[in-house]
Order: structure tokens, then sequence, then C-alpha cells
């Protein structure tokens, strides 16, 4: 193997600065040529590819975001786009893809692997932590820590003011960032899809807390469980308080990831480049239990990470 190419597709996530500067300075390390796609499976169609030399990864490792961009295509989600994207497979030379990025992005690469027969190893890279194989994704620890510091931040005007503050969070289909947040934050309650909320329990709880001589409270909402507006309106109304509400949005993305993204980082995306140089293909660089390890691509793709709902109860238990 001589020449590899390395993208970033679906949501940006701080850390990813990180893995691509792991796999272009362990690739050149080795030998190997590296090429930047740009714009993620768009501008593997398009062939907005450049070489990557060590000057590249500068001073990339602390900056959130993606030096090579990101998009989602939808062209490459059919036959003839990924056809485009063979094209120049060979008119690059490429023998090798590392792909960062969450589920979507390694179900494209697992087909366009399985169809073409390019190796493909995929280092999992979102906020979300929602990728099965691995304990933890590139850039949750960042997202959290963003999260438990503005509710750091809320829980100072809440007590100043005497509030009830609803705070929601990034999770379309997951908890896991509302989770370890509302947790390591000291939420109050905290709503997830993966558990059904009853809010007549949520608001008797805010009751009892006020009567018990707590001033303020802080709930954490995903927002694939539950509207924060919605939420906070209907706190508002039957019980009185005064309530607001903070909707994170996409300030969870940014950021300078933390220490532990960036090492984890820097592991999963030299592996890459070493189970790419030993013949390994349709598999993903995942991190259990303290140790690298190698994870089948369909595996991944084909099994729904499940929360830790032990977690949830003790925040709940915690927060009485």
């Amino acid at each position: 193997m001589q020449r590899i190419a390395v993208l970033t597709s679906g949501g940006d996530a701080p850390g990813m600065n990180a893995a691509i500067r792991a796999v272009v300075r362990k690739a050149i390390y080795h030998g190997l040529e590296v090429l930047g796609i740009k714009r993620g499976f768009s501008g593997f169609i398009e062939a907005d590819i450049e070489p990557l030399n060590l000057r590249s990864v500068a001073d990339v490792v602390h900056r959130g975001g993606t030096i090579l961009r990101t998009a989602r295509s939808e062209k490459f989600k059919t036959f003839e786009g990924r056809k485009m994207a063979k094209e120049n497979v060979d008119r690059f030379g490429l023998q090798g893809l590392v792909v960062i990025g969450g589920g979507g992005s390694f179900l494209g690469a697992h087909v366009f692997s399985r169809e073409f027969g390019l190796p493909v190893v995929g280092v999992p890279g979102t906020i979300d932590n929602d990728i099965s194989g691995t304990d933890y994704t590139i850039g949750f620890d960042t997202a959290v820590n963003t999260v438990v510091e503005a509710i750091n931040k809320i829980r100072d005007t809440a007590t100043s003011h005497e509030r009830t503050f609803v705070l929601e969070v990034m999770g379309r289909d997951t908890g896991f960032i509302a989770l370890s947040a509302g947790l390591a934050g000291g939420a109050e309650s905290i709503i997830i899809p993966e558990r059904p909320f009853n809010l007549e329990e949520i608001c008797a709880r805010l009751v009892r807390s006020y009567r018990k001589g707590s001033s303020h409270s802080i709930i954490v909402v995903a927002e694939g469980a539950a509207s924060g507006m919605e939420i906070g309106r209907e706190i508002k109304n039957r019980t009185g308080f005064d309530t607001k509400v903070t909707i994170l949005g996409h300030l969870q993305r940014g950021g300078n990831p933390t220490a532990f993204d960036r090492i984890l980082a820097s592991m999963l995306g030299a592996k890459a480049v070493e189970w790419l140089m030993e013949g390994g293909s349709n598999i993903m660089v995942g991190y259990v239990a303290g140790q690298v390890v190698a994870v089948d691509l369909e595996r991944v793709i084909n099994r729904k990470k499940r929360i830790n709902m032990a977690l949830y109860d003790l925040a709940g238990i915690l927060s009485i």
C-alpha cells in the first residue's frame, strides 16, 4: 500500500482534526502518501482532493471542527454517485480510505467498499456517542463538557433569580449527552428518548423540592425526547414557577477538544492506518474498556447502541 485518503463526513465533532493529524502523520511515518478529500463524500464524487503533508496538519490538534470540512451527500447514496467516486479512486491511485464520521458515514463507506473493493476503515467521530462497538466516540467528551459548563453558568442565574431552567441539548435519537451532562451537572430531572417521561411527576418533584427549601432547579432535555420550549411552558403553567428555557443547539458541536478527545482521536486515527497497511477493510476502530479494538462495520451499522439505564436511575436517586 502506497497511497491512502482520509475524509470527514456527517456532523462535525471536536477532535476530528486530531484524528486527521494522526492519520496523516502515521501514514507518512511509514512511507505512505496521504490525500485529503474535502467535504466528505460530496468531495469524493467531485474530486475535491489534495495531497496532505506534515505541514498540512500542523497546529490542528487543538482546533474544533474539521480542516477537511464536511457535508452530507444525497448523491453518494445512489450507485451512479458512488461510481463517480470510484472513478476518482482510479484517477488518484487510492489504495485505502479512512472515513471519520458517524453511522451514516459508515453505511456509505461499507456499501462503497463492498461494491468496488476499496479497503475502508472507519473512525467514530460524532458528539452523540451513538455508535455501537465503541465506548466513546470522538467529540462526545467535549460536547458533554460544553453542556456541563452551560449548566454551571445557568445555575448561577437560576439561583440568583430563584428560577427553574429547562436546558435543551442535542440528541435527536439518543440521550447520551443529556444523561452524562445532566448527571455531571447535578440536574434535578433528565429527559431522554430512551425513557418515557411523566411531566406531572416532574412538576410534582419540583414542588416537593421547593417545599423543602430549594429555590431553583435545572431540567435537561434531549431534543429527541421533547421540545424544551413546550416543557418549559407546561412547567410554568402547572406549577406557577418562573421558568426559563435555553436551547444550546450547535454550540455543542464547536470548541477546542478536551484532552480525552485529542488522545482518543490520536489513538484511533493512527490505528486506522496500521490496519489498512495490514490489509484490514470494512472495519471500525473502536475503544472498549481502555483498549483499541477492531469492529466489523456491518455490525456497527446494524446494531443500536444502548444507553446505560443504571446511570439514568442513579441520576434520579442523586437528584432527590
